[in-house]
């Protein structure tokens, strides 16, 4: 009688330990692989146990979709948005010679609020070829238009004023460095088409006078 019974305990067996299995599998990957791997933490059990700190999100990837996604519907810059045009006459002051002492150097964090629907400037002094590093983002990643150039200083105050587009783009960040090519008021001007005011956040290393 227990050789007839055999074969089924076994097969009951398989299948108990196949269901078992099943559901382990299925709880290892609600509590460990989701939040681990992908940030997914349906449970909370994840964070809890320590698996959601193992998760590093592909930040590069991700900014890159956002970009695109939130610049396709803006108008490409085009070659006439750079600098202040043919009826403006390049000023004599562009070429002078650079002064022999520079300013010194010094370094700054600051931030700026850039209002909705409005345009500001953030700009600092520089003599000629004074260096400068700058790194500046919107504190939530929020995309403007902005136009890094530079105002020549002249000696008599003019309606045109002269000025050099160095950078126009739509981005929520930017980094460089930078050789000023004449004395004068250089730096960012940003427009905000969104309806919450954005806040960007600067920090700069070089010669220059806020």
């Amino acid at each position: 009688m227990s050789e007839i019974n055999h074969p089924v305990l076994e097969k009951n067996k398989i299948i108990k330990a196949t269901i078992i299995a099943l559901i382990v599998g299925a709880l290892l990957l609600v509590v460990a692989v989701l939040p681990a791997e992908y940030g997914i933490d349906p449970t909370g059990a994840g964070k809890v146990l320590g698996f959601s700190k193992l998760y590093v999100p592909e930040n590069n990837e991700t900014i890159g979709l956002n970009t695109v996604a939130s610049t396709s519907s803006l108008p490409l810059i085009k070659l006439d948005k750079a600098g202040s045009g043919p009826n403006v006459t390049r000023p004599l002051e562009a070429d002078y010679p650079a002064s022999e002492v520079q300013l010194s150097s010094r370094e700054d964090e600051t931030e700026v609020v850039v209002p909705a629907g409005k345009g500001i400037e953030f700009k600092i002094n520089m003599l000629k070829y004074g260096t400068m590093k700058y790194e500046w983002t919107t504190a939530n990643r929020e995309i403007l238009y902005f136009d890094f150039h530079g105002e020549v200083k002249q000696e008599t105050e003019v309606k045109d004023v002269y000025f050099e587009s160095y950078t126009i783009a739509n981005s929520n960040n930017m980094v460089g460095t930078f050789l000023a090519p004449y004395e004068g008021k250089h730096g960012w001007f940003f427009r905000n088409i969104g309806n919450s005011d954005v806040v960007v956040k600067f920090r700069l290393k070089g010669q220059y006078a806020l």
